[in-house]
């Protein structure tokens, strides 16, 4: 073979209603590599083309069944990446433009000089191979763009996340050392605060072994409880500063509630506030201390009734969520601002006037050291309500 040899995989369907211009096309085209196919037909041919989807079909202007340029529109709605070429044996510059632009690759005058013949198929084919080379080199480029912009967003979201944890850590960071000032600001002020109270302890008892009416009495036993519990915060808020634990034991939730509650019941009682408290029968216990549980409580309630005017409403609802006790604690008050949720639990912070803002950041520490949560889980003009999450088991 002395010309210029092909791709074997290049097809050919040629069509063209002489049968010497077939066999010429097709012995020239042959020699070369080519693998040829030929009809007589526009018919045939668009067949042809829909069966095989061949690279190239070089196809007569004029043909019996069909003019050249509805069969080229046709062709190329079949195949559109197919390279088509027009042969003509009377054709102008005028149709020569009108196919191009219907879609075209080349455009040959009959009769043919074989050499040349040739030299414009293997154009064509080059041009083919080149068009098709850059169309997935550009397919290849969109790929990689789409999956740089894929891996752009995937560090993005990452450099988000772990800048939303790192001011997270830093703000717990901050939390903590509050906290930790606190406790060493409750150590070095435990003897003061103990001894006045020390002194109330005594002159309560006093007062309580001269009275002999029980509602007096009554209430002189909860001024002994409250010193008492002052004492244990104190005790709780040096522990802390020390990084010391209380020993746990198997605490029942619902237990330590209604005792919190009690404290509470001479306020509850004076502004006519309905308490309604909630849970199932089958509670798991936790382990705990129940002091500390009981602040988390006191300050919740004391929070609540602070909110709520005469005739409101403090709700306490407890049940079982996954391995987590909830308890959710709702008032009837005015809500809290949205600029205030997170606020309300950093060290200090207040929207009283005596408001000493440790409550809250206290509250929220001692469920974290049972690895539980204390959240705002909502909040509006109609009320707010509180979510404890506890470990059920820890």
């Amino acid at each position: 073979m002395n010309a210029e040899q092909t791709d074997v995989s290049t097809t050919i369907v040629v069509i063209d209603d002489e049968p010497e211009i077939c066999r010429l096309v097709a012995t020239l085209l042959t020699e070369r590599g080519y693998l040829v196919s030929t009809t007589d037909t526009a018919t045939e041919g668009l067949a042809m083309v829909k069966r095989c989807q061949p690279d190239m079909v070089l196809m007569d202007y004029m043909l019996p069944d069909q003019d050249g340029v509805t069969l080229l529109k046709e062709l190329k709605s079949l195949s559109p990446d197919c390279s088509v070429i027009i042969c003509t044996g009377g054709g102008s510059e005028e149709i020569a433009v009108k196919l191009m632009k219907a879609g075209a690759s080349e455009y040959l005058l009959k009769p043919f000089n074989p050499s040349i013949f040739a030299e414009r198929i293997d154009g064509v084919r080059r041009l083919r191979s080149i068009e098709l080379a850059n169309r997935a080199l550009q397919q290849e480029r969109e790929r990689l763009l789409h999956e740089i912009e894929a891996w752009n967003r995937e560090l993005q979201s990452r450099v988000r996340e772990k800048s939303e944890a790192l001011q997270h850590a830093q703000s717990e960071i901050a939390q903590t050392e509050k906290l930790a000032a606190l406790g060493y600001l409750a150590a070095g002020m435990a003897h003061e605060i103990r001894n006045p109270l020390n002194s109330i302890s005594l002159f309560t008892q006093l007062l309580s072994q001269g009275i002999d009416d029980s509602e007096s009495q009554d209430y002189l036993d909860k001024i002994l409880k409250e010193v008492d519990r002052i004492d244990g915060i104190i005790r709780r808020l040096v522990e802390a500063a020390n990084r010391r634990r209380s020993a746990a034991q198997e605490v029942r939730v619902e237990q330590v509630i209604k005792e919190s509650l009690a404290i509470f019941t001479p306020q509850v009682e004076a502004r006519q506030i309905t308490v309604a408290f909630d849970y199932p029968d089958l509670l798991p216990s936790i382990k705990a201390d129940p002091t500390e549980l009981e602040q988390i409580f006191t300050n919740l309630f004391q929070n609540a009734l602070e909110e709520m005017g005469k005739g409101g409403c403090l709700t306490i609802g407890l049940n079982t969520s996954e391995n987590n006790i909830e308890i959710r604690v709702s008032d009837s008050g005015g809500g809290i601002s949205p600029e205030d949720r997170d606020a309300i639990f950093k060290p200090f912070f207040s929207t009283k006037s005596r408001g000493t803002g440790i409550g809250l950041p206290v509250a929220q520490r001692i469920a974290r050291l049972y690895r539980g949560e204390l959240s705002v889980e909502q909040s509006s003009a109609a009320g707010t309500t509180f979510l404890v999450k506890l470990p059920a088991g820890y």
